[in-house]
Formats: structure tokens, sequence, C-alpha cells
């Protein structure tokens, strides 16, 4: 495997470092020592710190995504089984050692003007998941996909806020069996 590039590393570095001390607490110093390079370098590669914030969501979101498909997909066979078993993919990452919430809803957060891009591409970030449990939801046969995507997805935000802001490492599950509500009353 290729070592990263420059620009991987920087933002490989930054991400860790947003996620988990926040983009306005987290200097381009600090980042810029952690990843091992130049001022120079570092703006050869983003004009801003503005620009390096979008980056690093943008990685986010697509590692979140993959993740989440992957291990939901992996888990359970039928698409049925698939909109509860994105609660296991949840309640597997709200035990990593790292986990310090959503990056995009603590970007929206620090970022709250919907016009600012970092809001903006954290708001593409959800709609891109529930998307995701809407085509779960039409594979499965839901007479209304986006109203229970829509509903799993409120489960899952608040699962998430719950384990992080009060440290409950089972919310996922709680918010599975709730979902089971959802995914019974549009499927049977």
């Amino acid at each position: 495997m290729p070592a990263p590039s420059k620009r991987e590393q920087i933002v490989d570095h930054a991400l860790r470092l947003f996620y988990s001390n926040g983009f306005h607490a987290t200097g381009v110093d600090r980042i810029i020592a952690e990843a091992g390079v130049s001022k120079k370098t570092l703006y050869s590669h983003f004009r801003t710190k503005d620009e390096l914030i979008l980056a690093t969501l943008r990685k986010r979101d697509e590692l979140f995504r993959n993740r989440m498909m992957r291990e939901t997909e992996m888990h359970a066979a039928s698409p049925r089984e698939r909109l509860l078993a994105v609660f296991d993919f949840l309640g597997n990452w709200f035990q990593d050692k790292d986990f310090s919430g959503c990056m995009f809803i603590n970007a929206s957060a620090e970022f709250a003007e919907e016009s600012c891009p970092s809001h903006m591409v954290s708001a593409e970030h959800k709609r891109l998941v529930v998307e995701y449990l809407e085509s779960l939801a039409t594979l499965a046969g839901a007479r209304e996909p986006a109203e229970l995507a829509n509903e799993l997805n409120m489960l899952m935000e608040g699962a998430i806020v719950y384990a992080y802001v009060m440290g409950d490492k089972q919310a996922a599950g709680r918010a599975r069996e709730m979902a089971r509500v959802f995914v019974d009353r549009q499927l049977d």
C-alpha cells in the first residue's frame, strides 16, 4: 500500500483533531505539528483552515457512510433486517475508544449559519444517510419509505446524541427496539 500523500496526511490528522477537540478549538499550528508538515506545505494544499475543514468533513462522510453500509449489509441479509442492523452499527461505533459523537452534528453547531459551507456539507451528509435508509425501506417494501427513513434517522440521531452527551453506550440498542415499532408498522 503506498504511503499517503502529504495532502491525505494533513486531512487524516486534521480529521482526528477536529473530531476529538472541535473545529474552532483546533489550531492550524497543532495540525501542522501532528501531521509533521510545514506551514507552507499545509497552505499549498489548503488556502484556508475552512478549506481544510471541508476536506475533513468530506472524508469523514465517505468513511462513515461506507462503514455504515458495509457493516449493515454484512450483518443482515434482507432489507428489512438491515433497517434494524443500522442500529447495531451505531452500537459498535459507540464502543469505539475515540467516539466523540457525530462530527456533522458538531460541525453544524460550530458553523450554525445554514449558508456556511461546513454546515451545508454536514446537512448533505445527513441527507445521504436518510437516502440510504429510504433505499432500504423501498427494497423492504415499506408503504411510505421516505417517512420510515425519516423516523429511523431521527432515532439514530437521538441515539448518537444520547450516547455522546449522556455517555450511554447502550443507546443504540434501545433505539433499535423503538425502530422495530416503526418498521413493523410500515411492513406488516
